[in-house]
Formats: C-alpha cells, structure tokens, sequence
C-alpha cells in the first residue's frame, strides 16, 4: 500500500501537546508518513504558553519547497501562524500545490480571545481560498464572519464542538451546497484535550491524503479524537495531552476488515478473591477490579489480557474484537453459521454476537465501545 506524505504546517508545541507534535503523532497513527514545516517554536507545557519565537517567513516556504521537490506532498495541514507575512507568503506557495489542504484556522485562544483583529482576518482569507477543508471551532467561525462567509469561498467546512442537546456535542461537515453529515457524542468530563483541534485536523487531512472521501475523512477523524481524549495519559497539571499511540479501533463499519485481533481470554472462577490472588501472584499486573460483578482482568507484559469471571461457562469464553462486527456476522450466517446472539449492544457500550465452537465453548465476537481501554471500572 501507497503510504500518503502529510505535509504539517504549524508551531511546534514544547509540551508535545497541540501543534506539530500532535500532528505527527497523528500521521503515524493513521499509517502515513509525516513532514513538518516550523513557523514557530513555543515555550509551553500544560500550564501556559510563556514564549514564542516565530521562524521568519522565507525560511517556512524553503521547509515547503525543501519537502516538495524531493518527497512529494498528498495531503497539507495548516495549523497556527502568528506571522501574517508568514500567513500570506504560504497561502501563495499552496495555490499550485495539487493536493487537499485542510486550514485549522488557530487564532482564537480557548476562551475566544482573539489572536489576529479585522484586518488580520483578511489575510486568512487567503489560506481559506486554496483550502480544501476549514476547521473551526465556534468562536474561530463567528471571526471568520460566519458559516456562509466561509463556504462562499469554496471550500468545505467542519464546525468543531457545537453544544448538542443535554450533554452531547456536535460536529458538522458543510459544503457548499449543504450540510454533508452531522456526528454527536457524550461530552467528555476532562481537561486533558489539549491539541484535540489539531489532532482532528490532521487525521482529516490523513484520510484525505490517502484518497478517501471527505465524509469518510470526517468521520473517522471525529472517531479518532474521541478516542485520543478518552485515552489521555494525563501528564502534567494542567490541560495535558491525548493519547494518541493508544488508538486502535477508529476504523468505520463499512470499511474493509483491518484484522481480527484476539484481545483476551476470559475464565470461570468459583472463589473471586482467591482467583484474583492466585493471578497476582503468578506476575500478571491486575488492571479491572469489579467484585459486585464477579470480574477482574490483568494484563501480561505484552500487552495481551486474561480475565477470570464468576459464574462464567466452563471451558473459558474466547473474545475476537472486529471494528466491522455486523458485517462479519452478516457473512457468517451466510456462510451457515449458527449464532447463540446476534449483535447487540450491551450496557458497558461493547457490540456483542455469541456463538459456540464444536466443543462447545463459547465465542464472543465483537466491537468494543469509546471506553474499551478506559471503563469506569478500571483500576490501572
């Protein structure tokens, strides 16, 4: 397979948070191969931002055209600029670049204060006119004078985190002939999402870069950022980082099979406490501890996971994960296979299909849930 060249452009972020660095954790999580273009290196951790220094424009455009005429370009993201020179000696590079732009327009800080004034604003027009895709968040998309203004020139369009009803939130793709697809979600209770902006940006721009459509790039970048959040490491004392490297299952139902993936291996136990005993002490590192439910799980150094359940059938229950679920099962019926459940969602928000071997051991096929590394019962 074509592995897509995502060219960055954006400030490097000291904290590894936002900016460059989250881009290029994101590239490679998405399989492509990352390329950065500085314009600024910041002094930052999880606190605050204490400097920056802009690098000069000229230099920017030599990293752009250092990285063209030699590797090649399939897809570009445009984070922060501080410089409008910068802004505007960019936007003339990318006119014949030939490949998806996506433009995170970051001039607003969080609580919407602005980076750039009216006159500024006009010159990010000019990124918006060689633009694929504008990512803004609302108070970025009122400064840029709105929905409207923003699709007048062109380009496509995802408004990021728009209050939905209760507590979900909501991301939209435009067009300009309309709205494309609208994603809902749980609002996450953490702070630590700093760089989510950046990150969904990016894997947009991955998707894109590895032909895809723009839905498509929408959707599993939503995906990818929710699940990014969830599995924060929760470094530093501020607004901390994602976790991007613990990212496995973003991809969409109707997507080719990436893999079967055998997660764990779940057996009976009779006495809760004393089975849990027995695995410490054999060296495995206990990760989920659940007594009202009779459940505990621990990981082995490799990651792999074992869980004993009690009450639960003789001869052990075999776990394959799949993120296409339906659609595995759907051919295996086909195929003539008979199933104990169909898929169906259960309370702790994993898709599950039952069915039993020859022997009659129970297999447990499913599609894990946005807290499959995180449940609330977790303990590690």
């Amino acid at each position: 397979m074509t592995i897509a060249r995502i060219l960055t452009i954006g400030s490097s972020d000291s904290g590894g948070g936002g900016g460059i660095e989250a881009d290029i954790k994101t590239v490679t999580m998405f399989g492509g191969h990352a390329m950065a273009a500085v314009t600024a290196v910041t002094v930052q951790n999880t606190l605050a931002i204490d400097a920056v220094h802009s690098v000069p424009a000229d230099v920017v455009v030599a990293q752009i055209d250092a990285i063209v005429r030699d590797i090649g370009v399939d897809a570009v993201k445009i984070g922060k600029i501080r410089s409008l020179e910068t802004v505007s000696a960019i936007a003339e590079r990318l006119e014949t670049i030939g490949a998806p732009i996506v433009f995170d327009p970051v001039f607003m800080t969080a609580s919407g204060a602005p980076f750039a004034d009216a006159d500024d604003v006009e010159v990010f027009e000019r990124l918006m006119r060689v633009a694929s895709l504008v990512t803004p968040n609302l108070s970025e998309l009122e400064a840029l004078g709105g929905r409207d203004a923003v699709l007048a020139h062109g380009c496509h369009l995802l408004i990021k985190g728009g209050q939905g009803e209760g507590d979900m939130i909501t991301d939209q793709l435009w067009s300009p002939a309309g709205m494309i697809a609208e994603l809902q979600g749980k609002i996450f209770d953490t702070v630590d999402a700093h760089g989510a902006g950046c990150t969904l940006a990016t894997a947009v721009a991955c998707r894109l870069g590895q032909g895809f459509d723009v839905a498509a790039a929408f959707r599993d970048g939503v995906r990818f950022v929710r699940l990014a959040i969830l599995s924060a490491p929760g470094f530093g004392g501020g607004c901390g980082p994602l976790g991007h490297s613990a990212v496995r299952d973003f991809w969409d139902e109707d997507e080719p099979v990436p893999g079967i993936a055998l997660n764990q291996v779940t057996v009976g136990a009779a006495d809760y406490s004393a089975s849990v005993e027995f695995y410490k002490t054999l060296g495995l590192r206990q990760i989920v501890n659940a007594p009202a439910n009779g459940y505990a799980r621990f990981e082995a150094d490799n990651g792999a996971t074992f869980s004993i359940h009690q009450g639960a059938e003789r001869g052990g229950v075999v776990y394959l994960e799949s993120p296409r679920l339906d659609g595995w099962v759907r051919d295996l019926v086909e195929q003539g296979v008979a199933f104990d459940q169909l898929p169906r969602d259960e309370d702790w928000l994993w898709r599950e299909a039952r069915l039993r071997d020859p022997a009659g051991n129970v297999i447990c096929l499913y599609r894990a849930g946005e807290n499959r590394r995180y449940p609330p019962w977790r303990i590690a």
